[in-house]
């Protein structure tokens, strides 16, 4: 007899239960990305008009918070903009993308 590795076989007696697909949206996570979004622009405002009028001694406490805000801003509109365009139904998008908190 031969030896058979069923490890990674799929078929359906391989599944025990129902496999469903909910495509609701993640309230929390794109609460997060909203969140992430907001303070990320706040960041960046702020940290130029630091930068531009010097506030705070020099120019270093400004870039700091502009490169802080740009930090924040990155992850919050990638996430954002996948949950508008999955709310839209664009094709390639679905709640499912975002990560779970």
């Amino acid at each position: 007899m031969a030896y058979v590795d069923r490890a990674f076989s799929i078929t359906e007696d391989d599944f025990e239960g129902t496999f469903i697909v909910h495509n609701r949206p993640p309230v929390k996570e794109i609460g997060l990305a909203i969140a992430l979004l907001a303070f990320g622009v706040i960041g960046i405002f702020t940290g130029l008009y630091m930068m531009f009028n010097k506030i705070g001694g020099d120019r270093g406490h400004g870039l700091f918070f502009a490169i802080l805000g740009a930090v924040l801003f990155l992850p919050g509109f990638y996430y954002t903009r996948i949950a508008y365009y999955a709310y839209k139904g664009y094709k390639g998008f679905s709640f499912a993308n975002i990560p779970a908190v």
